[in-house]
Protein backbone atom coordinates (compact mmCIF):
# COMPACT_ATOMS: atom_id res chain seq x y z
CA UNK A 1 0.00 0.00 0.00
CA UNK A 2 2.63 2.21 1.01
CA UNK A 3 5.90 3.60 -1.00
CA UNK A 4 8.82 2.92 1.61
CA UNK A 5 11.55 4.70 -0.60
CA UNK A 6 9.09 7.53 -0.60
CA UNK A 7 8.69 7.52 3.03
CA UNK A 8 12.36 7.01 3.96
CA UNK A 9 13.20 10.52 1.55
CA UNK A 10 10.71 12.33 3.45
CA UNK A 11 11.51 11.34 6.45
CA UNK A 12 15.45 11.91 5.91
CA UNK A 13 15.10 14.91 4.44
CA UNK A 14 12.71 16.63 6.91
CA UNK A 15 15.05 15.69 9.56
CA UNK A 16 18.10 17.85 7.69
CA UNK A 17 15.72 20.79 8.69
CA UNK A 18 17.23 22.78 11.54
CA UNK A 19 13.77 23.05 13.73
CA UNK A 20 15.32 23.23 17.64
CA UNK A 21 12.62 25.15 19.61
CA UNK A 22 13.69 27.64 22.55
CA UNK A 23 12.50 27.42 25.85
CA UNK A 24 14.07 30.91 26.99
CA UNK A 25 12.50 32.60 23.51
CA UNK A 26 9.58 34.93 24.50
CA UNK A 27 8.33 34.50 20.78
CA UNK A 28 6.09 32.57 18.90
CA UNK A 29 7.00 30.35 17.42
CA UNK A 30 10.00 30.11 19.56
CA UNK A 31 12.41 29.76 16.66
CA UNK A 32 11.88 31.65 12.97
CA UNK A 33 13.47 28.16 12.08
CA UNK A 34 10.62 26.53 12.10
CA UNK A 35 8.97 28.34 9.19
CA UNK A 36 11.59 26.06 7.07
CA UNK A 37 9.97 23.07 7.20
CA UNK A 38 6.83 24.89 7.52
CA UNK A 39 7.09 26.19 4.22
CA UNK A 40 8.49 22.97 2.70
CA UNK A 41 5.77 20.81 3.72
CA UNK A 42 3.24 23.52 2.41
CA UNK A 43 4.51 23.45 -0.81
CA UNK A 44 4.63 19.93 -0.90
CA UNK A 45 1.01 19.39 0.15
CA UNK A 46 0.11 22.14 -2.78
CA UNK A 47 2.06 19.67 -5.07
CA UNK A 48 0.50 17.27 -4.50
CA UNK A 49 -2.79 18.85 -5.10
CA UNK A 50 -4.51 19.75 -1.90
CA UNK A 51 -6.41 23.06 -1.93
CA UNK A 52 -6.94 24.10 1.44
CA UNK A 53 -3.37 24.68 2.69
CA UNK A 54 -2.82 27.61 4.99
CA UNK A 55 0.89 28.64 6.96
CA UNK A 56 -0.07 31.30 9.23
CA UNK A 57 1.74 33.75 11.01
CA UNK A 58 2.25 31.55 14.17
CA UNK A 59 3.74 28.50 12.06
CA UNK A 60 0.86 26.59 12.02
CA UNK A 61 -0.03 24.20 9.10
CA UNK A 62 -3.75 23.99 8.45
CA UNK A 63 -4.44 21.92 5.37
CA UNK A 64 -7.84 19.83 4.13
CA UNK A 65 -8.31 17.26 1.93
CA UNK A 66 -12.01 16.89 0.45
CA UNK A 67 -14.42 13.94 0.96
CA UNK A 68 -14.54 11.77 -1.94
CA UNK A 69 -17.45 9.84 -0.61
CA UNK A 70 -21.34 9.80 -0.43
CA UNK A 71 -21.32 8.68 3.14
CA UNK A 72 -22.05 10.65 6.16
CA UNK A 73 -18.89 10.67 7.35
CA UNK A 74 -17.26 13.15 10.35
CA UNK A 75 -14.13 14.81 9.46
CA UNK A 76 -11.13 12.87 11.18
CA UNK A 77 -7.56 15.17 12.39
CA UNK A 78 -4.08 14.49 12.12
CA UNK A 79 -1.30 16.38 13.75
CA UNK A 80 2.36 16.35 13.95
CA UNK A 81 5.31 18.69 15.66
CA UNK A 82 7.53 20.99 13.80
CA UNK A 83 9.92 21.09 16.12
CA UNK A 84 12.57 18.90 18.43
CA UNK A 85 13.66 19.46 21.34
CA UNK A 86 16.20 21.43 22.57
CA UNK A 87 18.10 18.89 25.04
CA UNK A 88 20.73 18.05 22.53
CA UNK A 89 21.53 19.43 19.09
CA UNK A 90 19.32 19.56 16.46
CA UNK A 91 21.69 21.01 13.58
CA UNK A 92 23.31 19.00 11.29
CA UNK A 93 21.58 16.04 11.62
CA UNK A 94 23.20 13.44 9.79
CA UNK A 95 21.00 10.51 9.00
CA UNK A 96 22.37 7.20 8.24
CA UNK A 97 20.62 3.75 7.33
CA UNK A 98 21.22 0.91 8.81
CA UNK A 99 19.77 -2.02 6.15
CA UNK A 100 18.33 -5.31 7.76
CA UNK A 101 19.67 -4.72 11.15
CA UNK A 102 21.38 -7.98 12.53
CA UNK A 103 20.71 -7.57 16.13
CA UNK A 104 24.37 -5.75 17.50
CA UNK A 105 25.86 -2.60 19.32
CA UNK A 106 24.95 0.18 16.71
CA UNK A 107 28.30 2.29 17.03
CA UNK A 108 27.49 5.86 15.77
CA UNK A 109 30.42 7.14 13.18
CA UNK A 110 30.55 10.99 14.37
CA UNK A 111 31.22 9.81 17.71
CA UNK A 112 32.08 6.55 18.17
CA UNK A 113 31.68 6.77 21.93
CA UNK A 114 27.90 6.63 21.11
CA UNK A 115 26.80 3.21 21.09
CA UNK A 116 23.10 2.43 20.53
CA UNK A 117 22.89 -0.84 22.23
CA UNK A 118 20.25 -3.97 22.56
CA UNK A 119 21.33 -4.47 26.54
CA UNK A 120 19.89 -0.22 27.08
CA UNK A 121 17.27 -1.39 24.18
CA UNK A 122 15.52 -4.10 24.53
CA UNK A 123 13.28 -3.28 22.07
CA UNK A 124 15.48 -3.85 19.19
CA UNK A 125 15.16 -7.43 19.80
CA UNK A 126 12.26 -6.86 17.81
CA UNK A 127 13.29 -5.10 15.21
CA UNK A 128 16.32 -7.40 13.66
CA UNK A 129 15.90 -7.32 10.28
CA UNK A 130 14.40 -3.95 9.99
CA UNK A 131 15.62 -0.98 8.34
CA UNK A 132 17.06 1.07 11.14
CA UNK A 133 17.43 4.90 10.99
CA UNK A 134 20.13 6.57 13.74
CA UNK A 135 22.51 10.07 13.88
CA UNK A 136 26.17 9.89 13.45
CA UNK A 137 26.17 10.67 16.92
CA UNK A 138 26.67 14.16 17.14
CA UNK A 139 22.98 15.29 17.55
CA UNK A 140 19.58 13.62 18.22
CA UNK A 141 17.53 12.32 15.36
CA UNK A 142 14.39 14.24 15.05
CA UNK A 143 12.03 11.56 14.73
CA UNK A 144 10.25 12.91 17.68
CA UNK A 145 8.55 14.37 15.65
CA UNK A 146 9.64 14.44 11.94
CA UNK A 147 8.67 10.79 11.63
CA UNK A 148 5.09 11.59 12.03
CA UNK A 149 5.19 14.44 10.17
CA UNK A 150 6.43 11.68 7.01
CA UNK A 151 4.08 9.14 8.06
CA UNK A 152 1.24 11.98 7.62
CA UNK A 153 2.49 13.67 4.60
CA UNK A 154 2.80 9.83 2.72
CA UNK A 155 -0.16 9.23 3.62
CA UNK A 156 -1.91 12.52 2.11
CA UNK A 157 0.27 11.69 -0.70
CA UNK A 158 -1.05 8.26 -1.30
CA UNK A 159 -4.72 9.82 -0.90
CA UNK A 160 -4.23 12.42 -3.68
CA UNK A 161 -2.81 9.34 -5.68
CA UNK A 162 -5.81 7.19 -5.07
CA UNK A 163 -8.65 8.88 -5.82
CA UNK A 164 -10.49 5.19 -5.98
CA UNK A 165 -9.35 5.05 -1.74
CA UNK A 166 -12.71 6.34 -0.10
CA UNK A 167 -12.37 8.95 2.44
CA UNK A 168 -14.24 11.58 4.73
CA UNK A 169 -12.53 15.25 4.80
CA UNK A 170 -9.20 14.88 6.29
CA UNK A 171 -7.88 17.62 8.46
CA UNK A 172 -3.86 17.67 8.79
CA UNK A 173 -2.01 20.37 10.39
CA UNK A 174 1.42 20.89 12.10
CA UNK A 175 2.28 22.29 14.73
CA UNK A 176 5.57 24.43 16.42
CA UNK A 177 7.16 24.49 19.31
CA UNK A 178 5.25 21.29 21.03
CA UNK A 179 8.69 20.63 22.91
CA UNK A 180 8.97 23.87 24.95
CA UNK A 181 4.96 23.68 25.85
CA UNK A 182 3.40 25.44 23.77
CA UNK A 183 2.29 23.50 20.33
CA UNK A 184 -1.54 24.29 20.62
CA UNK A 185 -1.11 28.13 22.25
CA UNK A 186 -2.21 29.68 19.08
CA UNK A 187 -4.14 27.05 17.80
CA UNK A 188 -7.18 27.64 15.42
CA UNK A 189 -9.48 24.74 16.47
CA UNK A 190 -12.04 26.21 13.99
CA UNK A 191 -9.78 26.55 11.35
CA UNK A 192 -8.81 22.95 12.26
CA UNK A 193 -12.21 21.78 11.06
CA UNK A 194 -11.84 18.46 12.66
CA UNK A 195 -13.76 17.65 16.02
CA UNK A 196 -11.72 14.85 16.47
CA UNK A 197 -8.14 14.07 15.92
CA UNK A 198 -4.78 11.80 16.00
CA UNK A 199 -1.50 13.19 17.07
CA UNK A 200 1.11 10.80 15.26
CA UNK A 201 3.71 11.40 18.18
CA UNK A 202 4.48 7.88 19.79
CA UNK A 203 7.19 5.44 20.08
CA UNK A 204 7.79 1.50 19.66
CA UNK A 205 5.01 0.01 17.09
CA UNK A 206 1.37 -0.66 18.47
CA UNK A 207 1.44 2.15 20.90
CA UNK A 208 -2.05 3.53 21.52
CA UNK A 209 -2.41 6.23 24.32
CA UNK A 210 -5.12 7.80 25.53
CA UNK A 211 -3.98 8.94 29.17
CA UNK A 212 -0.76 11.17 29.90
CA UNK A 213 0.55 12.92 32.99
CA UNK A 214 -0.91 15.72 33.99
CA UNK A 215 1.59 18.69 33.85
CA UNK A 216 2.96 21.92 36.15
CA UNK A 217 5.73 23.83 35.62
CA UNK A 218 6.97 25.59 39.02
CA UNK A 219 9.84 28.51 38.99
CA UNK A 220 11.87 28.59 41.98
CA UNK A 221 13.57 31.89 42.25
CA UNK A 222 16.35 32.08 45.10
CA UNK A 223 16.70 35.68 46.55
CA UNK A 224 20.43 36.52 48.16
CA UNK A 225 21.97 39.33 48.93
CA UNK A 226 25.04 40.00 47.22
CA UNK A 227 27.88 42.12 48.47
CA UNK A 228 31.46 42.54 47.52
CA UNK A 229 33.54 38.96 48.23
CA UNK A 230 36.24 40.97 49.90
CA UNK A 231 33.48 42.43 52.83
CA UNK A 232 31.33 39.98 52.58
CA UNK A 233 31.28 38.78 56.41
CA UNK A 234 28.30 38.29 57.83
CA UNK A 235 26.51 40.32 55.14
CA UNK A 236 26.20 38.36 52.04
CA UNK A 237 23.37 35.37 51.12
CA UNK A 238 24.43 33.71 48.25
CA UNK A 239 21.57 32.34 46.14
CA UNK A 240 23.35 30.31 43.94
CA UNK A 241 24.04 28.13 47.48
CA UNK A 242 20.63 28.24 47.95
CA UNK A 243 19.52 26.76 44.93
CA UNK A 244 21.95 24.01 45.21
CA UNK A 245 21.16 23.25 49.08
CA UNK A 246 17.43 23.38 47.27
CA UNK A 247 18.00 20.68 44.59
CA UNK A 248 20.11 18.69 47.22
CA UNK A 249 16.83 18.67 49.78
CA UNK A 250 14.70 17.50 46.53
CA UNK A 251 12.98 13.91 47.77
CA UNK A 252 15.48 11.40 45.11
CA UNK A 253 12.73 9.21 45.23
CA UNK A 254 10.90 10.75 42.82
CA UNK A 255 12.94 11.90 40.37
CA UNK A 256 12.93 10.87 36.46
CA UNK A 257 15.34 8.96 37.21
CA UNK A 258 14.37 7.27 40.02
CA UNK A 259 10.52 6.60 38.34
CA UNK A 260 8.57 4.54 36.18
CA UNK A 261 5.36 3.55 35.15
CA UNK A 262 2.42 5.69 36.87
CA UNK A 263 4.92 7.17 39.52
CA UNK A 264 5.01 10.75 39.70
CA UNK A 265 7.73 13.04 39.83
CA UNK A 266 9.56 16.22 40.12
CA UNK A 267 12.15 17.46 37.68
CA UNK A 268 15.11 20.60 37.26
CA UNK A 269 15.34 21.29 33.83
CA UNK A 270 17.62 24.40 33.80
CA UNK A 271 19.13 26.61 36.57
CA UNK A 272 21.18 30.35 35.79
CA UNK A 273 21.97 33.26 38.38
CA UNK A 274 24.42 35.05 39.63
CA UNK A 275 24.66 35.26 44.02
CA UNK A 276 21.55 38.07 44.18
CA UNK A 277 19.15 36.20 42.68
CA UNK A 278 19.23 32.14 40.84
CA UNK A 279 16.38 30.66 39.31
CA UNK A 280 15.42 26.76 38.99
CA UNK A 281 13.04 25.69 36.20
CA UNK A 282 11.37 22.71 36.90
CA UNK A 283 8.72 20.82 35.92
CA UNK A 284 5.96 18.24 37.88
CA UNK A 285 4.56 15.61 36.41
CA UNK A 286 1.71 13.09 37.70
CA UNK A 287 -1.45 11.05 36.45
CA UNK A 288 -3.40 12.53 38.85
CA UNK A 289 -3.65 16.08 40.23
CA UNK A 290 -3.97 15.13 43.37
CA UNK A 291 0.00 13.36 42.29
CA UNK A 292 0.51 16.91 41.21
CA UNK A 293 -0.13 18.88 44.46
CA UNK A 294 1.74 16.53 46.69
CA UNK A 295 4.62 17.03 44.51
CA UNK A 296 4.40 20.84 44.53
CA UNK A 297 3.68 20.46 48.64
CA UNK A 298 7.27 18.75 48.75
CA UNK A 299 8.46 21.51 47.36
CA UNK A 300 7.23 23.67 49.63
CA UNK A 301 8.82 21.41 52.33
CA UNK A 302 12.02 22.23 50.76
CA UNK A 303 11.73 25.90 50.36
CA UNK A 304 11.43 26.08 54.22
CA UNK A 305 14.06 24.16 55.20
CA UNK A 306 16.46 26.30 52.79
CA UNK A 307 15.34 29.44 54.56
CA UNK A 308 16.37 27.60 57.68
CA UNK A 309 19.97 27.64 56.73
CA UNK A 310 19.63 31.15 54.85
CA UNK A 311 17.22 33.15 57.33
CA UNK A 312 17.65 36.16 55.46
CA UNK A 313 17.53 35.15 51.77
CA UNK A 314 13.73 34.71 50.14
CA UNK A 315 12.71 32.14 48.07
CA UNK A 316 9.54 32.20 45.84
CA UNK A 317 7.98 29.24 43.98
CA UNK A 318 5.67 29.97 41.07
CA UNK A 319 3.75 27.04 39.80
CA UNK A 320 1.60 27.23 36.37
CA UNK A 321 -1.05 24.79 34.77
CA UNK A 322 0.34 22.74 31.68
CA UNK A 323 -1.91 20.51 30.60
CA UNK A 324 -3.80 17.86 32.39
CA UNK A 325 -4.71 13.58 31.89
CA UNK A 326 -6.69 13.53 28.07
CA UNK A 327 -7.97 10.46 29.42
CA UNK A 328 -10.65 11.86 31.41
CA UNK A 329 -12.01 13.32 28.17
CA UNK A 330 -11.17 10.66 26.13
CA UNK A 331 -13.17 7.97 28.25
CA UNK A 332 -16.41 9.90 27.46
CA UNK A 333 -15.74 9.48 23.53
CA UNK A 334 -14.95 5.43 23.31
CA UNK A 335 -15.63 5.37 19.85
CA UNK A 336 -12.40 7.92 18.96
CA UNK A 337 -10.08 4.40 21.04
CA UNK A 338 -12.26 1.92 18.93
CA UNK A 339 -11.68 3.39 15.45
CA UNK A 340 -8.12 3.49 16.32
CA UNK A 341 -7.99 -0.21 17.76
CA UNK A 342 -10.36 -1.43 15.09
CA UNK A 343 -7.80 0.26 12.49
CA UNK A 344 -4.66 -1.55 14.52
CA UNK A 345 -6.20 -4.90 13.76
CA UNK A 346 -6.39 -4.28 9.58
CA UNK A 347 -2.98 -3.36 10.07
CA UNK A 348 -1.95 -6.43 11.71
CA UNK A 349 -0.95 -4.74 15.15
CA UNK A 350 -1.55 -5.67 18.66
CA UNK A 351 -2.02 -2.46 20.60
CA UNK A 352 0.51 -1.46 23.38
CA UNK A 353 -1.80 0.31 25.37
CA UNK A 354 -0.18 1.91 28.37
CA UNK A 355 -0.31 5.95 29.82
CA UNK A 356 2.45 8.28 28.62
CA UNK A 357 5.21 9.23 30.99
CA UNK A 358 4.99 12.64 29.20
CA UNK A 359 2.39 14.48 26.73
CA UNK A 360 1.39 15.63 23.39
CA UNK A 361 -0.16 18.54 21.57
CA UNK A 362 -3.44 16.44 22.13
CA UNK A 363 -3.03 16.39 26.16
CA UNK A 364 -4.26 20.25 25.75
CA UNK A 365 -6.13 20.58 22.50
CA UNK A 366 -8.00 17.70 23.90
CA UNK A 367 -9.32 19.95 26.51
CA UNK A 368 -10.06 22.36 23.63
CA UNK A 369 -12.78 20.47 22.44
CA UNK A 370 -10.56 17.78 19.68
CA UNK A 371 -10.24 15.00 22.00
CA UNK A 372 -7.15 13.28 20.65
CA UNK A 373 -5.28 10.32 21.23
CA UNK A 374 -1.78 9.41 20.49
CA UNK A 375 -0.54 6.41 17.84
CA UNK A 376 2.68 5.53 17.62
CA UNK A 377 5.36 6.98 14.51
CA UNK A 378 8.37 4.71 15.37
CA UNK A 379 10.87 7.25 17.56
CA UNK A 380 12.88 5.62 19.95
CA UNK A 381 15.22 7.09 22.51
CA UNK A 382 13.50 10.94 21.86
CA UNK A 383 15.92 13.96 23.19
CA UNK A 384 18.86 12.07 22.78
CA UNK A 385 21.88 11.36 20.50
CA UNK A 386 20.92 7.58 20.59
CA UNK A 387 17.50 8.04 18.73
CA UNK A 388 16.46 5.87 15.94
CA UNK A 389 13.57 4.68 14.20
CA UNK A 390 12.32 1.81 12.08
CA UNK A 391 11.65 2.38 8.63
CA UNK A 392 9.04 -0.71 8.92
CA UNK A 393 7.38 0.77 11.81
CA UNK A 394 6.83 4.09 10.05
CA UNK A 395 5.47 1.98 7.50
CA UNK A 396 3.29 0.81 9.35
CA UNK A 397 1.97 3.98 11.00
CA UNK A 398 1.25 5.59 7.49
CA UNK A 399 -0.67 2.47 6.93
CA UNK A 400 -2.67 3.11 10.24
CA UNK A 401 -3.63 6.11 9.62
CA UNK A 402 -5.17 5.15 6.19
CA UNK A 403 -7.02 2.19 7.89
CA UNK A 404 -8.25 5.03 10.72
CA UNK A 405 -9.65 6.55 7.78
CA UNK A 406 -11.31 3.14 5.77
CA UNK A 407 -12.96 2.52 8.92
CA UNK A 408 -14.72 5.68 9.14
CA UNK A 409 -16.43 5.41 6.30
CA UNK A 410 -17.13 1.77 6.66
CA UNK A 411 -18.41 3.02 10.02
Amino acid sequence: MIDRNELLERFTRYVKIYTTSDEESTTFPSTKRQFDLAEMLMNELKAMGVKEVELDEYGYIYAKIPSNTEKDVAPVGFMAHLDTAPAEGGENVKPQIIRNYDGGDIQLPGDPSVVISPKENPVMNELVGDDLITTDGTTLLGADDKAGIAEIMTAAAYMMDHPEFEHGEICIAFTPDEEVGRGVDHFDVKKFGAGFAYTLDGGQLGELEDETFCADSAEVICKGINVHPGYAKDKMVNAIRMAGLFMTLLDETTLPETTENRENYYHATGIKGMENETTINMIVRSFTVDGLKDREKDLERVRLQVLEKFPRGEIQIIVKEQYRNMKEVLDRHPEIMETAKKAFEKAGITPIHKPIRGGTDGSRLTFMGVPTPNVFAGSINMHSKKEFASLQTMEKSTEVILHIVSVLVEA
